[in-house]
């Protein structure tokens, strides 16, 4: 029989489960030195491209989402291989998002639902996202998520060079508070209608002290104090059927970040609003924003690309057989030989530029 107390506190709770502690986690799957010195080095320049003392594009470029492992693996060799020879211009960090944030229902991520079928075996996600994470940090390459659950740090932080903060919850106070206490970059991307204001009021937050809940490396609750974040900066994503890539966008968020008294900081988005939600649109974005940089522009700092092996994207099928190696199953992304000339396109267009 029902005790009062659980009548009254879990009305709609089928049921629980526990998971690892984020120490034995660490323990199961621990960082090596070099995955260490891997993410050190990648967060200092990421620091230094902000503070304009490394005049190199940072670029978050990867697949919208992480669904399976071994083609992301492929991928980061590939990437890994590419930024070697362009890292005079460029700074890349390979995108590795984990968790995919719903306006409604659908697949919500490898975390959460690893074996997409909605059974949600979120300790399995956790280990197969570590796992990859270890994986690009040995090959020496920097990668950055999105952050959207706020006990997940705790388990990946230490994996992740650069964070984004994402247009749904740019305004959320639990997001702010958490990114001021995060130990990397952090890019808040402006709300889905295309406003400044919610992110611009976001910087200001991130980067004074906060205190709020969260749970230790040993599971148990805790309240946490921050010293706020002095990397957090702002994400042109476009929205509200606008983009704002373009050169008088940028103009006007630099006006609005100065009056904010903020750094006059921008990473542009190339897909979602930046694309019309058009893959294929997204290197006329980039090489625009490279184009305002030779022309003067000195406060794009960093790029964003939705990319994968193959373009476009499917369905999750029933039979996940029929599912197709490669091929995003959330937002379409560019191909690789497409963003391979592109990033190509890119260094050369900036060896030229003084910054």
């Amino acid at each position: 029989m029902a005790s009062p107390q659980d009548r009254l506190q879990n009305l709609n709770v089928i049921s629980s489960e526990l998971l690892a502690t984020p120490e034995e986690v660490k323990r199961r799957q621990p960082m090596t030195q070099r995955g260490t010195d891997t993410v050190w080095s990648a967060r200092e320049a990421v620091r230094n491209i902000l503070e304009r003392r490394d005049p190199r594009l940072f670029i978050v470029v990867g697949p919208c989402s992480i669904h399976d492992v071994v083609a992301a693996r492929e991928y980061a060799d590939r990437l890994k291989e590419l930024g070697s020879r362009l890292s005079s211009t460029l700074l890349l960090i390979m995108r590795v998002y984990f968790e995919k944030p719903r306006t409604t229902v659908g697949w919500k991520g490898l975390i959460n639902d690893p074996d997409m079928d909605d059974s949600f075996h979120i300790e399995k996600g956790i280990f197969l996202a570590r796992e990859l994470l270890l994986h690009i940090a040995e090959l020496g390459l920097a990668a950055g998520t999105e952050a959207l659950d706020p006990i997940m740090p705790q388990y990946l932080s230490e994996l992740i060079t650069w964070t984004a903060i994402g247009a749904r919850t740019t305004e959320s106070q639990t997001h702010r508070e958490m990114a001021s206490g995060l130990s990397t970059p952090v890019g808040f991307k402006n709300g889905t209608d295309g406003s400044l204001s919610t992110s611009i009021n976001a910087l200001q937050s991130v980067r004074r002290p906060h205190h709020f809940l969260g749970i230790t490396q040993q599971g148990q609750s805790a309240v946490f104090r921050t010293k706020g974040n002095p990397h957090a900066h702002l994400v042109l994503r476009g929205g509200g059927g606008r983009v704002n890539y373009d050169a008088v966008s940028i103009a006007v968020a630099e006006r609005e970040l100065n009056a904010a008294q903020l750094p006059a900081t921008v990473v542009v988005d190339c897909s979602h609003g930046n694309s019309n939600k058009d893959a294929n649109l997204q290197p006329t974005v980039a090489e625009n924003c490279v184009t305002q940089i030779a022309n003067g522009n000195r406060s794009i700092v960093g790029l964003m690309l939705e990319s994968h092996l193959h373009g476009g994207n499917q369905a999750i099928p029933k039979d996940l057989s029929e599912l197709e190696y490669g091929l995003s199953v959330t937002d379409p992304c560019i191909d690789w030989a497409t963003t391979e000339s592109l990033l190509i396109k890119l260094h050369e267009a900036l060896q030229t530029v003084q910054r």
